[in-house]
């Protein structure tokens, strides 16, 4: 990986989209910059399940021009599916340029509590981090602490650090040819 490029979709809040820009840049050791947004993904929208499909987004991320080794982080403040499941946090291309990551089930409001900006931020930097690393090739980690273990709900990401464990960064390190 060269570069992170941060898209937000539709609403969702570009300010939390450069928070997260520079912690990215630490721990993946690129340069992050986030790029003007584009209207809601309203193409991707399933009205039977009032929710978006999130493959279809990545396919849309996908069509856009990237330089070699950039990947492309979308963020939407949309509620995501895939066909199997209920609902998912993010999606990415396994080894793949694109990621798309959701801001609507990491709100506190979602779950009937105040607002937490801090707590949501921490959520999107640990979903982001997540997602892209699937973009680099790594599978989940055992690891519950690790931040590719999976998230099969909100309190899984908030059990997560944003960063790899030992053995995933190494992996990282291996897959990118980076010196440890």
């Amino acid at each position: 990986m060269r570069a992170i490029q941060i898209l937000p979709l539709g609403k969702s809040v570009p300010d939390l989209a450069r928070r997260i820009s520079t912690e990215l840049a630490k721990e993946f050791l690129v340069p992050c910059e986030t790029v003007a947004p584009v209207p809601d993904p309203s193409y991707a929208f399933d009205p039977a399940r009032q929710q978006y499909y999130s493959t279809q987004i990545l396919a849309e991320l996908a069509a856009r021009p990237l330089a070699k080794g950039t990947r492309l982080l979308g963020i939407v403040s949309s509620d995501l599916f895939i066909p199997i499941l209920t609902f998912v946090f993010g999606e990415a291309q396994l080894q793949g340029a694109c990621a798309v990551v959701s801001t609507f089930r990491l709100r506190q409001e979602f779950y009937g509590l105040p607002s937490n900006l801090a707590l949501l931020h921490e959520r999107l930097l640990k979903e982001s981090a997540h997602e892209l690393g699937h973009t680099l090739g790594m599978p989940h980690c055992d690891d519950y602490s690790c931040v590719m273990a999976p998230s099969h709900g909100v309190e899984w990401i908030d059990l997560k650090r944003s960063s790899f464990c030992q053995s995933c960064r190494m992996k990282m390190y291996v897959r990118e040819g980076l010196k440890p």
